[in-house]
């Protein structure tokens, strides 16, 4: 019973120590900082067609869930669209 409350105790000041560190518990200190978007530059050369190294070479920025949607929506809009140009010629 002894070490049951021991565990209790030890969990409730653990949570305590993690409240106060994300929410901000001292004078003159905020909660913790935003993490910066992981945001890159458009790596696909617009200046002439994609070859395979640009493909090879491409690197999408990550996120919580996997990478950012609007970047791989471009990234393969812009492929799709040169894949269908070389096709029409």
């Amino acid at each position: 019973m002894v070490m049951f409350l021991f565990l209790v105790v030890a969990l409730a000041v653990v949570v305590a120590a993690v409240t106060l560190a994300v929410v901000g518990g001292g004078e003159g200190r905020g909660p913790l900082a935003e993490a910066p978007p992981e945001l890159v530059y458009d790596p696909l050369p617009a200046d002439r067609p994609l070859g395979r190294a640009d493909v090879e070479s491409l690197r999408l920025p990550v996120t919580v869930r996997g990478y950012r949607m609007a970047d791989v929506d471009d990234a393969l809009g812009r492929l799709g669209a040169e894949l269908a140009e070389r096709d029409a010629r």
